[in-house]
Formats: C-alpha cells, structure tokens, sequence
C-alpha cells in the first residue's frame, strides 16, 4: 500500500509540474513577470528531498488509516486549489497586469490556500507513515521557504495593484 501511495504521489507532483510549466510559458507570453526565481530551486530541492527520503524510508511501513484518509481530503483540497487557478496556476511566482487576483474557490476564504495545503501535506504523509521526526524535520523546512515565498508573492501581487492603479490613472 505504501507504494502505491508514494508512486501516486509522485506521478501527481511530476504531472503538476507539467502543467505548471506549461502554464508558466503562456503567463510569460501574455507579458507575466516571474518573482523570486532564486528561491525556486531550493523549493524544489526541499520537495524532491521531502519525496525521495519517504521512497527510501516508507514503502514497507504500515498506514495511520486515519492520517491517510486525512491526506485523501488534502489532495481533494489540492485539486479544488489548482481547478480554481486554472491556466494561471504554476508552481513559480508570476503576475500578469491586468490580471486580477483570483478571490473564488478557496481563495474567496484563504490568501494562499495551496500553501496550507502543502504544509499540512508535508507532515500528514510522513506521519501517515509512522515517520513522525521526518514529518517534522520536513515542515520546518518548508516553513522556512513558505515564509520567504509568501512575501515574494505578496510583494509580487502589490506591485501589479500598484501598476494597475498606475495604469487606470494614466488612462
């Protein structure tokens, strides 16, 4: 069972990572700007980490029942967060003026729903797992480019209001 749920897990992640790509290359076409470039390898260095260790550590450990049904409703939440973006959901920090913020879906009630949603995913799997250091050692780490990544995406987001209003007010 654990190896099932870790392949799963990682055809959905390489699959995400398609689409993200894809969509990253059309946000850039339509004049996006990408922010916080310098943090993205290490995000991803974190994640691909996070993924690989629990290949090595948990294939053959038993499941919480309980923690995997939570981490059910998560990737659940996860789908709701990504068909709600839609073509403008990617895994890097882009804006395209004009563009407003989505405020429908998850968004209407959280900022950054997918953030808490990964959080949450970062310690569900390993403790699912029974890997409940790992859970930890993992989270704080992802806290740690959570942080950074949500003021560059907050800082990206106020620099397109800004341009938009500059642009209404030329207009």
């Amino acid at each position: 069972m654990g190896t099932l749920l870790l392949a799963f897990v990682t055809g959905q992640r390489l699959v995400e990572l398609v689409w993200a790509r894809r969509n990253t290359r059309r946000l850039i076409a339509a004049g996006g700007i990408e922010f916080g470039q310098a943090h993205y390898l290490v995000m991803i260095a974190i994640h691909v980490a996070w993924l690989a260790g629990l290949w090595v550590l948990a294939p053959d450990r038993t499941l919480d029942p309980l923690l995997l049904a939570v981490f059910v409703v998560l990737q659940v939440a996860r789908l709701w967060v990504i068909a709600t973006l839609g073509k403008r959901w990617t895994t890097r920090v882009v804006v395209v003026l004009g563009e407003r913020r989505i405020a429908t879906g998850p968004y209407r009630m959280l900022r950054h729903p997918n953030y808490l949603i990964v959080v949450a995913e970062i310690a569900i799997l390993p403790a699912a797992f029974g890997l409940f250091l790992y859970a930890v050692v993992f989270s704080a780490l992802n806290a740690a480019i959570l942080i950074h990544r949500v003021r560059v995406e907050e800082f990206a987001l106020a620099w397109a209001r800004r341009k938009r209003r500059s642009s209404i007010s030329q207009a």
